[in-house]
């Protein structure tokens, strides 16, 4: 079994990336602006966007966080992502999620230019990626992408399984995985809550991607030997020998299925830098005006 170094790859990445952006900007090019918009005060998302933030200054990025109380209005949110839009000097807007249940997610997604939506949500973007075209990948499964490339996993021919089909990472990582490029060329069945005989399935997957948010859930007894597994899973559980009296673990039980898998992210140290890495990646292709011109 060998470790999917999220944390170690990210970090490699991240150098590269400051190089490539201070060559750029000697060459006449612009510093790279990623504007990011948090809503209320959930640790979680403050803890993400702490991180975004703090991976931009690494990398020579410039960074701008715009701060909204829970309380604020659907129509103030729009009309702040509209000015940031037409704000020349910013290459990316990304909107933390979750919102609060006031604001609709999907008015959200649509209004950040299919230009600077450096997250990969906008349907224009989404089609793109479905159509194999330039575009901005989403950032989770972008970064699912360069881990596998960084090990040199063996990908084509094999049988993907991706476990959850949301827009963030299920539905578009299951799309990239199947299409003709390296890493994908897979055969890849998607599953979700009404999936019927799912443990076998699973059984089946020389690569599993489990993003399906249920702490755990996939145990010893439904991998076979030599999978590799990504556990994009963020999940909060009890655990007493802590000081805040929770730990993270992700969505497959790490201990059962580690011995048996060739490779394996940990959760934290795994998917989440990577997805980081993803944005800024966006970002600074949004720059350079190579997707959209």
């Amino acid at each position: 079994m060998e470790l999917l170094d999220g944390k170690l790859i990210s970090a490699i990445l991240k150098k590269k990336l400051a190089k490539e952006t201070r060559l750029f900007i000697e060459a006449g090019g612009k510093r790279p602006h990623l504007v990011a918009i948090l809503v209320g005060h959930t640790a979680a998302s403050e803890v993400y966007v702490a991180s975004k933030m703090r991976s931009c200054e690494e990398t020579g990025f410039k960074s701008t966080l715009i701060r909204f109380e829970e309380t604020v209005s659907e129509a103030e949110l729009l009309s702040t992502i509209d000015t940031v839009n037409s704000d020349t000097d910013v290459d990316g807007i990304l909107v933390q999620l979750p919102l609060p249940g006031h604001i609709s997610v999907e008015k959200v997604t649509w209004k950040i230019s299919p230009e600077k939506d450096v997250d990969g949500f906008h349907p224009m973007n989404i089609g793109r990626m479905a159509k194999n075209l330039p575009c901005y990948l989403p950032a989770t499964p972008l970064g699912i992408l360069k881990l596998l490339e960084a090990y040199k996993i063996e990908t084509e021919g094999k049988h993907c399984v991706v476990l959850g089909r949301s827009y963030i990472v299920g539905s578009p990582v299951s799309i990239l995985m199947a299409r003709a490029a390296y890493p994908g060329n897979c055969t890849v069945t998607l599953c979700h809550s009404k999936t019927k005989h799912m443990d076998d399935i699973i059984r089946s997957a020389d690569i599993l991607i489990a993003a399906i948010g249920k702490p755990q859930f996939v145990r010893d007894t439904m991998v076979k030997q030599g999978v590799v597994v990504i556990d994009v899973g963020m999940n909060r559980i009890a655990d007493s020998t802590t000081k805040s009296g929770t730990r993270l673990v992700g969505d497959v039980d790490f201990a059962g299925v580690a011995p048996k898998s060739s490779f394996i992210t940990p959760v934290p140290g795994g998917v989440g830098l990577m997805t980081i890495v993803g944005l800024l990646q966006n970002t600074f292709s949004a720059a350079k005006k190579e997707i959209y011109g």
